[in-house]
């Protein structure tokens, strides 16, 4: 398996790219939405606009490209298991970022399940502040993967 890897690991590597920029997108815009809802949640026609297009986001982007991203990150580290050994403290950082964005990406699903049913009680102030926890992370990510500073 880890020749074929080191095949297309260009290719690889790319779709991992591909597939993380857009679950970004998704992570950045998602929580937007919950903002646009939670603040516009007397108006309904506007509401249901914004439910269709939470759950949308959520199931047909931002979700098969978080799948697509933790699988081709996990075959470019299978092919590359020394960037896990000592001296890689890069790596660590970055895949603690990655755990914390997966856990994000779950309780996203939770604060979207509760905004469709109306029973949030989280005010679009709570979704301004909850939307910098992925530009955060994304900088985190990119700061240690293309500077690698330990």
């Amino acid at each position: 398996m880890t020749e074929w890897i080191n095949e297309y690991y260009l290719w690889i590597k790319w779709v991992h790219y591909l597939a993380f920029v857009s679950w970004m997108a998704g992570l950045f815009y998602l929580p937007r939405l919950f903002v646009y809802h939670a603040e516009n949640n007397q108006n309904q026609g506007f509401v249901e606009v914004v439910k269709i297009q939470e759950r949308k986001l959520y199931f047909a982007i931002q979700t098969p490209a978080m799948i697509v991203t933790l699988i081709s990150g996990s075959l470019m580290l299978h092919a590359h298991k020394e960037v896990l050994m000592v001296g890689s403290g890069y790596m660590h950082v970055k895949l603690t970022c990655v755990t914390l964005l997966i856990i994000f990406h779950i309780h996203n699903y939770f604060c979207l399940k509760a905004l469709a049913n109306g029973t949030s009680k989280k005010s679009g102030k709570y979704f301004r502040i909850y939307n910098e926890f992925p530009t955060i992370m994304f900088i985190i990510i990119a700061w240690m993967i293309v500077l690698r500073p330990f």
